[in-house]
């Protein structure tokens, strides 16, 4: 099925309000058109003696009524076209968000945050101009246009068709020669702006490690460099901008001289009054209005054909994975009765990876390879390894995030890939940042459940151990935690989304280094906390090091994108040295071998 566009849909829905907005912004044409004629016969009539007082009375009532004429219908469009535009734009926003939402599991795979940001930012503010900026300037123009030529066609067709040649150059060559000379800019400052979103993206979400290192001075530097790129192409277009309006004003220059000549002809034949001459030259003004800002207008089309292809993009994605699957839609029903079956018996989640791997383009490495597992329910793995061995690739395989390159990832026989947004009714994440809104603790821990009661809430903030912080808050659990919850400290932060992860109640829980950042007797108390709370449920624990290793039925310890050692903690211990290495590097004062509770 072909996807609707996102032009034709509000064109259909709001073509009569569309009707009256381009008749509004032709009746406002004609309305400074007519205070012009109006206000040159007055100069002209008042500068003889007249033959009857009414000859000035009657211009001066004219120009008064189409001065305010002018400025009442001028406001009564910008009305109701900025009411209509800022309702398709509301459209265009909830469309996108439902486009979106349901690949919310999928998007930082498919799509960079910078991405996103540009089509929330720009490619919708852009579509909005479509309408106000191209849309209805370029009807206005042809409708002025055609009953410029005909009212001068009355007096003098051979004239009327010389000044349609000028109207010309103005609403169709000079656009052309505009769009043809700035499309390829307009599309290298769109891309080239997309890349420095992207850029300031990363940069903003990696800010610590910039200043850490010491090396904020050579972002700035870099940043600004590929600025001055974009300043570049950008400086070329406001040039071409300036000469394009001296061309465009060199034109209705010559269109004033040419009908300034022809109304003296026409004087000096009788055809017309000598008050009239003023009058003539004076609508050119108004009337070069309308056709001035087509150029400008045509030349945007890039950039909006570029927005269309990137938001239609997204969608289109989604359909052809879909279209490309046959068996997606069966494997997605499957996995959403999964899903509804775990509230009606005791869940027993069986995650299987076999021979999984996964490489994020055909030319790139491997990110994970071979890797087999076989999770059931109940178990705790913990999987360690540095930055880069594979360990959030993983977890985004088992979470369906992404359907791996070779070998299989399933969920009680039902592929991970096809749970989709199922996929939170089976598997909670507790990463190392988890946000808090700008809301009560009891609203942050209900976004596990929002049927949840307030009983469940408090039960679930126990479970997590937050009896002693939340009796300190001067309004218990609807204490505000103020934006990101910086009334908090990080074990505390932590706490609360422990208990939002709890109340989610999912048979499956990873923990994604939830303490990283936390001081070691911190680090301690959460862990212990998070095991006696999450007894029963099946736990992936992807960590940079050993603490809390004793608790874990198993460890894999992964470099590369490959397992380079698996078992028991006691079985690493005994038969791993570098395994044992670890241990003791990051446990000084545990003997090996021993067994640490974990309790401060």
């Amino acid at each position: 099925m072909k996807p609707e566009g996102w032009f034709a849909p509000y064109v259909s829905s709001y073509f009569w309000r569309f009707v009256l907005i381009i008749a509004l912004g032709a009746l406002t044409i004609f309305s400074a058109s007519s205070l012009m004629y109006t206000s040159g016969f007055l100069i002209s009539k008042a500068s003889i003696p007249p033959e009857n007082i009414l000859m000035i009375y009657v211009p001066i009532v004219g120009v008064r009524t189409f001065g305010t004429s002018r400025a009442v219908i001028h406001y009564v469009e910008r009305l109701v076209g900025h009411d209509t535009i800022l309702r398709i734009l509301s459209k265009m926003r909830v469309r996108l968000y439902h486009i979106l939402e349901p690949q919310a599991l999928f998007l930082s795979s498919r799509f960079r945050t910078g991405d996103i940001l540009g089509m929330l930012a720009d490619d919708i503010e852009y579509l909005q101009n479509v309408y106000l900026r191209t849309v209805f300037p370029s009807v206005i123009a042809l409708l002025i246009y055609a009953a410029a030529v005909i009212t001068l066609g009355t007096f003098d067709l051979a004239f009327a068709l010389l000044m349609g040649l000028y109207i010309l150059v103005l609403v169709v060559v000079l656009p052309l020669i505009s769009l043809l000379f700035t499309q390829k800019r307009q599309r290298e400052v769109k891309q080239e702006r997309n890349r420095l979103y992207q850029k300031l993206t990363d940069a903003v979400l990696g800010m610590g490690d910039w200043v850490i290192s010491g090396r904020q001075s050579q972002f700035v530097d870099t940043y600004e460099s590929d600025e001055q790129l974009v300043a570049r192409t950008d400086g070329a277009l406001r040039r071409w901008a300036r000469l394009r309006m001296f061309i465009g004003q060199a034109v209705v220059g010559v269109g004033v001289l040419s009908l300034l000549y022809w109304a003296a002809g026409e004087y000096a034949d009788g055809a017309i009054a000598g008050t009239l001459i003023a009058a003539f030259v004076l609508v050119v003004f108004p009337v070069a209005d309308a056709f001035l800002p087509v150029s400008e207008a045509v030349e945007k089309i890039p950039q909006y054909r570029n927005s269309v292809e990137r938001l239609s993009g997204v969608a289109a994605a989604e359909e052809k994975e879909r279209a490309d699957d046959p068996w997606r839609a069966q494997a997605a029903a499957a996995a959403l009765e999964q899903v509804n079956n775990l509230d009606k018996m005791k869940p027993d989640v069986h995650i299987q990876l076999i021979n999984a791997g996964y490489r994020y383009g055909s030319t790139e490495d491997w990110s994970i390879r071979d890797l087999t597992l076989d999770i059931s329910q109940g178990r705790r793995i913990a999987i360690i390894g540095r930055s880069g061995a594979g360990k959030s690739t993983l977890l985004k395989v088992i979470q369906g995030v992404i359907k791996p390159s070779a070998g299989t990832a399933v969920i009680n026989g039902v592929e991970a890939s096809a749970y989709g947004e199922q996929i939170p009714g089976v598997i909670a994440v507790l990463n190392q940042s988890p946000h808090l809104f700008d809301t009560t603790v009891a609203n942050n821990i209900r976004l596990g459940n929002p049927e949840a009661t307030e009983e469940e809430i408090r039960a679930a903030g126990a479970l997590a151990r937050l009896d002693t912080l939340i009796s300190s808050l001067p309004e218990g659990y609807n204490t505000p935690v103020r934006e990101a919850g910086q009334r908090f400290s990080g074990g505390e932060r932590q706490r609360i989304a422990l208990a939002r992860i709890l109340l989610q109640n999912t048979p499956v829980v990873v923990l994604d280094e939830p303490t990283v950042g936390l001081d070691p007797r911190t680090e301690r108390e959460l862990l212990a906390t998070m095991f006696e709370a999450m007894a029963g449920k099946t736990l992936i624990w992807v960590t940079h090091h050993l603490v809390g290793a004793e608790q874990m039925d198993e460890v894999i310890f992964m470099e590369g994108g490959s397992v380079e050692m698996r078992g028991t903690h006691a079985e690493l211990m005994a038969r791993e040295p570098r395994y044992r290495r670890l241990y003791e590097l990051d446990r000084p004062g545990v003997m090996p071998g021993g067994s640490d509770s974990m309790t401060p």
